[in-house]
C-alpha cells in the first residue's frame, strides 16, 4: 500500500535518491532544504508499506510575479510503482495546497512538445491548459509547452482563451504511446533544462510520470 503525506527534512535525502534513480537531471541535496525551507507545505512524497519513498513532488511559490501562483518543479515516480495513479495524487495533493495556504490563482509548470503521455497526464487528468509555447526552452532546442491550471473559477476562463489559438499534439498519437516510459519537465526558476550529464547543480528538472 502506497500513501502519500506532507514531506520532512528527514525524507530529503529519499527523494534525492528517487530523483537520481529516475531523471537525467539532478539537484544538489542544498536545493531541495531550500524548497521544504521556503515551501515546506507544498512538497509531498508517496511512501510504501515499508517506509520506502517511491515518488514525490517539488513545487515552489513564484515569488516575482503579479499574480499568485504556484510551480511545479520536479515530479518522479519509481518505474516499479507507475501506473498507479502517484503522479495524479502528488500533484493533487501539490495544488491543493497552493490554493489553501497561499490562496494560489493558479499553478503552472513546462512539458516538452513531444513528450505526449505527460501531456495526457496534464491535460485529461488534472486539467492543465496550454498558456504559450516557449521555443527553444531545453538544452537541447526542444521547444515547451508552459502550462497551467486555474484553481480560482474567475480565473478559468482566462486560461481557457489563452489556450484557444496553440495548437495541440495528435490525440490519436497520445494513445498509442507506452505510457508508463513518458517523461515530462517542469521548470524551477525559467531558465532552459540542460541536456543529460550537464552538472548537478541546475535548477531545472526533467521528470518521469504515470498516469491514471
Amino acid at each position: 500500500m502506497v500513501s502519500i503525506r506532507n514531506a520532512t527534512v528527514d525524507d530529503l535525502f529519499q527523494m534525492q535518491h528517487c530523483n537520481l534513480s529516475c531523471l537525467p537531471e539532478n539537484y544538489q541535496m542544498k536545493y531541495y532544504f531550500y524548497h521544504i525551507l521556503s515551501w515546506p507545505q507544498l512538497l509531498y512524497v508517496a511512501e510504501d508499506s515499508n517506509k520506502k519513498i517511491v515518488g514525490y513532488v517539488l513545487a515552489k511559490m513564484e515569488e516575482d510575479s503579479p499574480e499568485v501562483h504556484g510551480h511545479i518543479t520536479s515530479l518522479a515516480v519509481l518505474r516499479t510503482h507507475r501506473k498507479m495513479g502517484l503522479a495524479a495524487k502528488l500533484m493533487t495533493a501539490a495544488q491543493n495546497a497552493m490554493q489553501e495556504t497561499f490562496s494560489a490563482e493558479y499553478v503552472s509548470l513546462h512539458v516538452r512538445k513531444s513528450n505526449r503521455a505527460a501531456f495526457s497526464l496534464y491535460t485529461n487528468t488534472l486539467k492543465f491548459q496550454i498558456n504559450d509555447i516557449e521555443a527553444k526552452y531545453y538544452a537541447d532546442s526542444e521547444d515547451a509547452y508552459d502550462m497551467r491550471k486555474y484553481l480560482k473559477p474567475k480565473n478559468a476562463k482566462k486560461g481557457a482563451d489563452a489556450d484557444a489559438s496553440l495548437p495541440k499534439p495528435p490525440t490519436a498519437a497520445m494513445q498509442n504511446l507506452a505510457l508508463d516510459d513518458a517523461t515530462g519537465a517542469a521548470s524551477a526558476d525559467g531558465e532552459a533544462a540542460p541536456a543529460k550529464g550537464q552538472p548537478e547543480n541546475t535548477f531545472e528538472g526533467e521528470h518521469h510520470v504515470d498516469v491514471d
